[in-house]
């Protein structure tokens, strides 16, 4: 099966001790469920019930996933996920 390259950022990379794996594609809701099995937990910090949590970021390609195709979008080789939660700065 054809592998996506998934990036994490600020406390998604520090709960799952890193910055970007390689996973087998599918949709982006089999890559994030992937992720859930993978790192117990990260459920909760990504998903409110079957949705996405509205400060949560997922960019296919550059582009926020809700915003062109939704979890349900087919990936291919070389596709990129990258997930944001919510940083704050001063």
């Amino acid at each position: 099966m054809p592998k996506i390259r998934v990036k994490l950022f600020a406390n998604l990379r520090e709960f799952t001790g890193t910055k970007e794996l390689d996973v087998d594609s599918g949709t982006v809701r089999d890559v994030l469920q992937k992720l859930c099995r993978k790192f117990p937990g990260f459920e909760k910090m990504i998903f409110d019930g079957e949705k996405i949590k509205p400060y949560i970021n997922v960019f296919l390609n550059g582009m926020n996933v809700l915003d062109n195709g939704g979890l349900e979008t087919m990936l291919h080789t070389d596709d990129e996920i990258a997930i944001f939660p919510p940083v704050s700065g001063g």
